[in-house]
């Protein structure tokens, strides 16, 4: 009850913001689903016109006509990103859970807000996210930043920063300093430069479009030419990742290494949900309760177990994997794969995976000699930017110097 409640105080805001708050409903299958220019969801989304220091490859990606881009509110909202003064206790920021280094995840299986509640999925990267069509692990609702943003602002169901009901006191805190005070009339001059929620999220969600990674090894080599970019077992790798033999292709493909994407040159959005036989405790496809995929918010018994192929971009620091971070490492995300479904001998969430019905077909199992898992490790290292990881662009303004 309270996360509907979420859903129609975000479309509300929105609204009242004229923000580009999507109302559509419309819920995706197991399978990329194409949506049409006339749908909520891309009608009023327009190219990107900032400079985002993309190379010539990567189209640009889209953003709500109501929320262009420009430097003083990318400026603003990576400020406020980094800001504690967003929480209720002053303590956590966006960027607590969405760590720079690690690609904007924060290592964690699951992330505490300000009361200690820990969230039921892990922190996903941000890496590019202005590609996605969909946001968080299993919310067919989410399509935009601006919507996103509120969730764990305000959001009850967990508590991440707490900031229910504490709208007069945030904008007090943020009328108190001076840059601030700079930048949102930069930032807004339509809106005559107010301090508000509204205004604070579109900031927020302007700065996470530029979040862009675009210069792994496998960019160099793959898009830009560059054949000793990558090391020969990556360049094997590669082609064990887009083979038959092992099917992760399917999931993670198109520049975001996902099945999910949006842009300008394909404004038509594929979204896709997948289970992937990570649980199956009654025998019959269940996953653990509070956890079931989109089939919580669908009703619909096939959709249990059914979450979003997360971007494999710089996959290598963003460990733990899966929705709830509930594998460790590379090797072991191998080996359920493998398996065709990860079997738990014991404890409330025994079960064998394999035999999930609701599983993917795309996860049948497969055979996987030492040196094709070494290679395999090796592509997927090469996703990794290592200048994204530490572009001062993207970092926290308000850490001062050493």
């Amino acid at each position: 009850m309270i996360r509907r409640r979420l859903i129609i105080l975000v479309n509300a805001v929105l609204l009242a913001a004229c923000a580009s708050g999507s109302d559509n409903t419309g819920l995706p299958g197991s399978s990329p689903a194409a949506e049409t220019a006339s749908s909520p969801l891309v009608s009023d989304l327009v190219p990107v016109m900032f400079d985002l220091g993309l190379p010539d490859w990567m189209p640009p990606p889209l953003e709500p006509a109501s929320n262009r881009l420009n430097a003083a509110k990318a400026e603003l909202g990576r400020r406020l990103f980094y800001d504690v003064r967003l929480s209720a206790d002053q303590t956590k920021s966006c960027a607590s859970c969405h760590r720079q280094q690690l690609a904007f995840t924060d290592g964690l299986p699951l992330s505490p807000g300000v009361t200690g509640q820990l969230t039921p999925r892990n922190s996903m990267s941000l890496a590019n996210v202005a590609y996605v069509p969909v946001l968080t692990w299993a919310n067919p609702l989410l399509h935009t930043l601006e919507q996103q943003a509120l969730v764990p602002l305000l959001g009850q169901e967990p508590v991440e920063l707490g900031m229910a009901n504490l709208d007069a006191e945030l904008i007090a805190r943020l009328k108190a300093e001076p840059i601030y005070r700079e930048l949102f009339p930069k930032a807004f001059p339509e809106k005559q430069g107010e301090i508000g929620l509204a205004t604070v999220v579109r900031a927020l969600s302007a700065f996470q479009r530029t979040i862009i990674s675009a210069n792994s090894p496998y960019d160099q080599y793959r898009y830009e030419g560059k054949i000793d970019a990558m090391p020969d077992a990556a360049i094997r790798g590669e082609a064990l990742f887009f083979s038959e033999k092992f099917e992760c292709h399917h999931c993670h493909n198109n520049i975001n290494m996902s099945d999910n994407i949006l842009h300008a040159r394909a404004p038509h959005p594929e979204i896709a949900f997948n289970n992937t036989g990570l649980y199956n405790i009654d025998g019959k496809g269940a996953y653990p309760p509070g956890n079931t995929g989109i089939a919580e918010l669908t009703g619909r018994a096939e959709d249990m177990g059914r979450f979003k192929a997360p971007s494999l971009r710089n996959v290598a620091v963003t460990a733990p994997y899966m929705h709830d971070g509930s594998i460790a490492t590379l090797d072991a995300v191998l080996d359920h794969y493998a398996a065709g479904g990860r079997t738990i001998k014991d404890g409330p969430h025994a079960g064998v995976g394999r035999d999930n019905p609701l599983k993917s077909s795309f996860v049948p199992g497969f055979e996987m000699t030492p040196d094709e898992r070494a290679d395999l490790i090796a592509f997927l290292k090469s996703l990794t930017d290592e200048t994204f990881l530490t572009n001062p662009k993207l970092s926290d303004p308000w850490k001062k110097e050493p």
